[in-house]
């Protein structure tokens, strides 16, 4: 289950587009992937947290992830980005 650290933090993506941005710009402190998102669509944003060391957390599904988000749609990426 999605802790409530997202909730609360001051700087946060949510999407793909801009995940993979902040991940290039190396401000990602966490990174949100919903499980039931297509591997294809994840891959990237996986590979860069194990090779960058990127704190993942699994959700159940993209409906939830989106709901704690605070969108009206799923969404399969969303990150905590570090202070600046």
């Amino acid at each position: 289950m999605l802790d409530e650290s997202f909730k609360h933090a001051k700087s946060k993506t949510v999407g793909l587009k801009q995940t993979q941005r902040a991940l290039e710009k190396g401000r990602v402190r966490r990174v949100y992937v919903a499980k039931d998102a297509e591997a294809h669509v994840l891959r990237p944003i996986l590979e860069w947290c194990d090779h960058h060391q990127v704190e993942r957390i699994e959700i159940p599904t993209m409906k939830e992830l989106g709901k704690v988000c605070g969108i009206e749609v799923g969404t399969a990426v969303a990150a905590i980005l570090e202070d600046s």
